[in-house]
């Protein structure tokens, strides 16, 4: 099949963008190389450089494409309480000028990768996919937006859609140089260069970490069957959640590295706790956890000393500078 990639030079994108030509699909993407690099993007893809924001550019990317994955996104959770506007447009905007491209082109499926940021703070855990989304910053706000945006537009002009809830990805081709997201990454880039980890608050947020594998799977069988169809599904392992002073702690082993971590203020509006189940993932997709998570970060620690500790680029605009602002970022000390 003829299938659009957005985000294609992006860490998830290019995984599956792969993995689709390695079935046969024939693949296009597009990528602003605003998160990601076009050397991750496979040879035989065709590639579209453009910004999803430039929507009367499009046509000629979404033109006869039979299925939209639309992996594109500025995802910065924590970022976009400093930089809403910015992180709001590339999250709710893009998805609507995709969508709308996707429509006007008679695709045949549309698949959107939201967060799990849309839950917020639930007073159960894991996150199921029947909870009332309660998202406590802009970008889970901007990521439910464009959910209920997906839903309304598709049922309206008869295309199929499954939105994908996956959370805190790692594995090879992560961004690591860059210092407002990728915890794991970053902790590991500031390792080779013999710093410190720098954790948020006491570092007892609690988290589950999905090998990259563990997401392409169940995305690319989404893509095809029937069962995925017009359902919000979690994907990603649940059974190995740990907080980011374990993280830090595993890592650390990883490396062969003295750990001392150093501690900043909490970073406002973040989410102590939360975990998804991946049940449904389960029932609907086959899905299954083949990477545990110490296997995951060692295969990102070994990618990562491959290339080489790098410099971190503050490369995004912090539109709001206040008390709360953390000061890692004004002072550009990560």
């Amino acid at each position: 099949m003829k299938i659009l990639v957005t985000g294609i030079a992006g860490f998830l994108g290019s995984h599956v963008a792969e993995r689709l030509i390695q079935q046969g699909h024939s693949v296009s993407g597009i990528d602003n190389l605003v998160g990601g690099y076009q050397d991750h993007v496979p040879k035989e893809a065709v590639f579209f450089d453009m910004d999803l924001l430039d929507y009367n550019k499009l046509e000629a990317a979404f033109h006869d494409q039979e299925i939209v994955i639309h992996a594109a996104c500025t995802a910065y959770e924590g970022l976009s309480v400093f930089s809403p506007a910015y992180v709001s447009a590339n999250t709710f905007q893009i998805t609507l000028n995709a969508l709308s491209w996707a429509i006007r082109s008679n695709a045949r499926k549309f698949v959107f990768l939201s967060s799990m940021a849309r839950y917020g703070a639930q007073e159960n855990l894991p996150f199921t996919e029947d909870m009332e989304p309660k998202p406590q910053d802009p970008y889970g706000i901007s990521k439910y937006a464009a959910e209920l945006a997906v839903k309304n537009l598709c049922e309206t002009h008869n295309l199929d859609y499954t939105i994908l809830v996956p959370h805190n990805i790692i594995g090879p081709r992560q961004k690591y140089d860059d210092p407002y997201r990728n915890v794991a990454s970053i902790m590991i880039n500031r390792m080779l260069q013999g710093k410190q980890p720098i954790i948020y608050g006491d570092g007892e947020q609690q988290r589950c970490f999905s090998f990259i594998n563990d997401v392409v799977d169940p995305l690319v069988r989404s893509c095809f069957d029937s069962a995925a169809s017009k359902k919000v599904i979690n994907v990603g392992p649940d059974e190995e959640s740990v907080t980011i002073n374990q993280l830090a702690r595993i890592l650390a082993e990883l490396l062969n590295f003295k750990l001392e971590p150093i501690y900043f203020p909490d970073r406002p509006q973040e989410v102590k706790i939360a975990t998804c189940s991946a049940d449904l993932a389960r029932d609907v997709l086959g899905y299954s956890t083949s990477t545990d998570l110490k296997t995951g970060l060692s295969e990102l620690v070994d990618w990562i000393k491959l290339k080489g500790p790098k410099p971190f680029i503050y490369h995004l605009p912090l539109e709001i500078i206040s008390e709360h602002t953390p000061r890692t970022w004004v002072e550009k000390v990560i």
